[in-house]
């Protein structure tokens, strides 16, 4: 069992340039990833997601790459787009002279056109840069995914507990669920003889009707039985080595149905008790199983 909240950060430095990359992630119902690159790196944000969703099922993940001289080159190289600075001109001084302004196209004001003064990390391709990424790429979502699994093991001892106490209040409403039917049928006589009725309560088919009407409306053993077996299924899940968020999700919106059917079919005010403690599990378990990827 995972966790969707994780980081991880991992680096490569070859060829004179360094390539960072780190990955928080945090919940979300589905995969969604955002990834921020450096401009001349955007032709990789399909490389990058291709790579993650092999190894994430589930979470909000963010991706930031980060291009740079690495620490053993002093400097990067610059280089000038001189087509793009004589086109530049060109364009400039025209539009000088459509907006009859005085004075030259300047070298300063070249510089600063975006551009036409490039560095390294600027003119590098793509595809060269990829083995760097995927080397600082791996490490991270690596390290993820650890933080991912040590926080899911938390989340797995939180949601047992959460189960361990339904589990506790499923037994004792199965204990109390055959007293509430003779509870109902001792109700029945004390009301017949506060009325002064003086029938042999034995032959009062009326009664009889009346108690296995009542025992057959209140009876809660299906649902008692559909709640212990997706208790056991959750027992199973932390035996899965596949990402289970979403089937708990689907256990959790299971037992609140069978809860909610038992604390309307059940005429009892001990057997209702247990039913607001199972309902106060269920949303703790609830909560914590929207952490589960």
């Amino acid at each position: 069992m995972k966790s969707m909240t994780g980081y991880g950060r991992g680096e490569c430095a070859r060829d004179g340039f360094k390539v960072t990359v780190e990955l928080s992630s945090v919940n979300r119902k589905q995969t969604e990833i955002s990834v921020n690159l450096p401009r001349e790196m955007e032709a990789l944000e399909a490389p990058i997601r291709d790579l993650i969703n092999r190894q994430v099922a589930r979470g909000r993940l963010t991706v930031r790459v980060s291009l740079h001289t690495s620490a053993n080159k002093s400097s990067a190289r610059m280089h000038i787009n001189v087509p793009l600075a004589k086109a530049y001109t060109r364009e400039l001084e025209k539009l000088a002279k459509q907006l009859k302004l005085a004075g030259p196209v300047t070298l300063d004001h070249l510089l600063r056109a975006p551009g036409v003064f490039q560095t390294d990390e600027e003119l590098a391709d793509a595809d060269d840069l990829w083995p760097a990424v995927e080397k600082a790429l791996k490490p991270a979502l690596a390290a993820l995914l650890k933080m991912r699994s040590r926080e899911g093991a938390h989340l797995a001892k939180d949601l047992g507990a959460r189960i361990a106490e339904m589990r506790h209040c499923t037994e004792r409403i199965q204990k109390q669920s055959p007293l509430s039917t003779e509870r109902y049928r001792q109700h029945l006589i004390e009301r017949i003889n506060s009325a002064g009725l003086n029938t042999p309560l034995h032959e009062d088919e009326r009664l009889l009707k009346e108690v296995v009407f009542f025992a057959d409306r209140s009876d809660i053993s299906e649902e008692l039985t559909r709640l212990q077996s997706h208790f056991q299924q959750f027992d199973d899940s932390g035996k899965s080595a596949e990402p289970v968020g979403r089937m708990l999700d689907f256990l959790a919106q299971e037992m609140n149905r069978e809860i909610n059917t038992i604390g309307s079919k059940a005429n009892d005010a001990i057997i209702s008790r247990e039913v607001v403690t199972l309902k106060a599990e269920l949303e703790k378990f609830r909560e914590q199983a929207q952490n589960v990827e």
